[in-house]
């Protein structure tokens, strides 16, 4: 679990599958109202209250984004209106109001072009030959619809190999990263660096 402080009332908390795994949750398992979801909540709570100092109680607003391979990314704000009367609200209290979102892309980090150019000699072996690949943040970063793919647990385990996965949308990394492969990244990190036959 990766929690980052946005503003003085906004957190980001990122969960990986494995995050998930450990707490015998799956992905599914949080778009219910269950007592393991409510309490793996209160954990991140009480750790973003310790690493970052943020206090939750009384209403906040709970924005789940579940990404394809990577995990969940957490926005929770809190109702910033409200704090003049947090003593009103019990410590145990907190009210959510939950906004639920799923995306098919797939996002993973490389920290060397190398990795990238091996990857795409694994991935040609298995048909895959999309994608497209930016620089930012001195990292590389392979972007892959994840609707194109039926075996999505192969693919992933795959991209695991060579990367990791990443907290940064698809939208950030376009706007502000550098685009090296448009389209058919992968097909072109083959053509142009792949082994030669």
């Amino acid at each position: 679990m990766r929690l980052e402080r946005l503003n003085y009332n906004k957190i980001k908390i990122f969960l990986t599958i494995d995050d998930l795994v450990d707490r015998g949750l799956t992905k599914e398992d949080l778009w219910k109202d269950s007592l393991k979801v409510h309490q793996l909540f209160r954990e991140m709570m009480n750790e973003a209250s310790e690493e970052l100092g943020f206090e939750a109680h009384g209403p906040v607003a709970v924005e789940v984004y579940s990404l394809q391979a990577q995990g969940m990314v957490i926005i929770v704000t809190k109702n910033h209106e409200n704090e003049d009367t947090e003593e009103e609200y019990e410590d145990d209290y907190i009210e959510m109001q939950v906004k639920l979102d799923e995306t098919s892309d797939i996002v993973y980090e490389f920290q060397s072009f190398e990795d990238l150019i091996q990857l795409s000699g694994c991935l040609n072996r298995l048909d895959v030959n999309g994608g497209s690949v930016y620089f930012f943040n001195s990292c590389y970063y392979l972007l892959i619809d994840g609707e194109q793919y039926i075996s999505l647990d192969h693919l992933i385990a795959v991209l695991a190999e060579y990367g990791s996965p990443t907290t940064y949308t698809k939208y950030r990394i376009k706007e502000y990263g550098k685009e090296i492969f448009a389209d058919f990244a992968i097909q072109g990190l083959n053509q142009f660096f792949g082994e030669k036959r």
